[in-house]
C-alpha cells in the first residue's frame, strides 16, 4: 500500500461487542479477521475481546437504567458522535454498519433477528395471564421494548436501496414476509472456533467438567444455553423430560434470565431436583463436555450458536425448525429435527431414541462434528468482507476505485 493510500473506512454502530452473546461474537470474529482488509471504528460503550489495536474504539458514554432506556440513548448519543467526529475531527467513515437496528443511517445491517417474527412466535408467553404477578413488570418493559424495535424495523428494514445481510435463511424469509424484502439480502451463516470445540477437547475436559457440575458418571445430560429460556424453549424441554420419566435424566440450563416464569412448571413436572441453573462462563466448551446432548427447542431463533458449538465437540443436538442452525442439520444424519418447537411428545422420543441407543449418539455427535467443522469464523468473515466490500463499491464507486487495488 502507498503512503497516502487507506484502507476503506467502516464505522461500526454497536452498544457493546464480546464474545459472550450471539450477535455481539459474530460482530467480533469478522471485525477481528477483517482489520487486515478494513479500517474499524467502533462506536461502542464497552468493547471487550477484542484487540484493540486492531481497530478505533469510539466509546460512546453509556447511562444505567432498563434496558429500553439504554437503547434509546445510545441510538441517540452514537449519532451525535459519529456527527462530532465526522464535523469536528474529520473523521469522515465511507461505510456505516450496524448489527441490528442501532441508528437510521446505516449503508449496511446485518439482521440477527427479526422482532416482528419473534413477537409473533412469543406472544403467548408474553401474555401478563401465563406469568406470575412478580414478573410483570419485566414483561411490560419487554412488551414496549418490542414494540419499538418493531417500530423501527418498519421504517428501515422496508427501504429497498438498503443492503442487509441475514444471518440465516430463515431470517431472510422472515424479512420477505414481513417487510416485503425480495432483493438485496445475502445470507451469511455464523460459525465456531475448531481450535476450542472439537470432540477431542471435550472428551479431554469431560471429567473434570461433569465434576465440577455436581454430575455422576451416571447421569445422562440434557443441555440448553442461552439467556432467553422462554425463547430458547425450556419449558417443551422441561415437559418432555418429565414424560420421559427417568431418574438419571438432568437438566442443565447454562444462562441468564429470570427464574420466576418456571418455578411453578418445575414443581408441577416434578423436576425441580433433576434441573439446574448455571451462569455464563468464558469457556462454554466446559458445558458441552459435561452434556451428552444439545436440546434447543426455539420458538424462534435466528440461528442459535450454541448448537452448532455443541456438535462441533461431537455432542448430539435437537432444535427445532424456528432456529436458523436447522438449515445446516440433516434431520436423523448429523442431528435432529424437531418440526413443531411446542411439541413435547415428539421431542420426548427423540430425547429417548439418543438416550438409550449409545451408538446412535456416537455415530449422530460424529457426523455432527464433521458438518460444524465445515462452518468456521474464517468463511464467515470471509464472506461478510466481500458483502462490506461490494456495499463500498456501490456506494461510492469513484472513492472505491482508489482502494482496489489493495482489496
Amino acid at each position: 500500500m502507498t503512503a497516502k493510500a487507506r484502507k476503506p473506512r467502516i464505522a461500526v454502530v454497536s452498544p457493546f461487542l464480546d464474545k459472550q452473546h450471539g450477535t455481539e461474537r459474530c460482530v467480533v470474529e469478522q471485525l477481528d479477521a477483517l482489520a487486515g482488509r478494513f479500517e474499524f471504528h467502533i462506536y461502542s460503550s464497552r468493547v471487550d475481546d477484542l484487540d484493540l489495536k486492531k481497530v478505533v474504539w469510539h466509546r460512546v458514554p453509556a447511562i444505567p437504567g432498563p434496558l429500553l432506556m439504554k437503547f434509546i440513548w445510545f441510538f441517540c448519543a452514537n449519532r451525535m458522535s459519529r456527527w462530532f467526529d465526522g464535523a469536528f475531527r474529520k473523521i469522515a467513515s465511507d461505510l456505516t454498519f450496524s448489527p441490528g437496528i442501532n441508528c437510521f443511517d446505516a449503508d449496511l445491517i446485518a439482521v440477527h433477528i427479526v422482532f416482528a417474527e419473534f413477537r409473533q412466535r412469543v406472544r403467548k408467553a408474553l401474555q401478563f395471564q401465563a406469568n406470575p404477578v412478580g414478573f410483570w413488570p419485566t414483561l411490560l418493559h419487554r412488551r414496549i421494548f418490542y414494540r419499538l424495535i418493531i417500530f423501527l424495523e418498519r421504517r428501515i428494514y422496508v427501504r429497498p436501496d438498503l443492503p442487509l445481510v441475514a444471518v440465516s435463511g430463515k431470517v431472510r424469509e422472515d424479512l420477505r414476509r414481513h417487510y416485503g424484502r425480495t432483493t438485496g439480502v445475502c445470507v451469511v451463516y455464523y460459525g465456531i472456533d475448531c481450535g476450542k470445540f472439537s470432540p477431542a477437547i471435550r472428551w479431554s475436559l469431560r471429567e473434570q467438567a461433569r465434576v465440577s457440575m455436581g454430575y455422576s458418571p451416571s447421569d445422562f445430560v440434557l443441555l440448553i444455553v442461552g439467556n432467553d429460556w422462554m425463547k430458547k424453549g425450556l419449558p417443551c424441554l422441561l415437559k418432555a423430560a418429565a414424560l420421559i420419566r427417568k431418574n438419571n435424566l438432568k437438566i442443565a440450563v447454562a444462562g441468564k434470565d429470570e427464574l420466576s416464569p418456571f418455578r411453578s412448571l418445575l414443581e408441577q413436572q416434578g423436576l425441580a431436583s433433576a434441573v439446574q441453573f448455571f451462569p455464563v462462563r468464558p469457556d462454554p466448551e466446559i458445558y458441552y463436555a459435561a452434556a451428552d446432548m444439545y436440546v434447543g427447542p426455539s420458538l424462534e431463533d435466528a440461528f442459535a450458536l450454541p448448537p452448532l458449538e455443541a456438535m462441533a465437540c461431537g455432542v448430539p443436538a435437537i432444535v427445532s425448525r424456528q432456529a436458523g442452525v436447522s438449515e445446516v442439520i440433516t434431520h436423523g444424519v448429523d442431528g435432529y429435527i424437531l418440526e413443531d418447537a411446542e411439541d413435547d411428545k415428539t421431542l420426548a422420543e427423540l430425547i429417548l431414541g439418543l438416550y438409550e441407543d449409545a451408538l446412535l449418539r456416537q455415530r449422530i455427535g460424529e457426523k455432527a462434528a464433521e458438518t460444524a467443522r465445515q462452518y468456521t469464523w474464517d468463511r464467515s468473515a470471509r464472506e461478510f468482507g466481500e458483502v462490506l466490500w461490494q456495499t463500498v463499491k456501490k456506494k461510492n464507486p469513484a472513492r472505491a476505485a482508489e482502494f482496489q487495488q489493495e482489496i
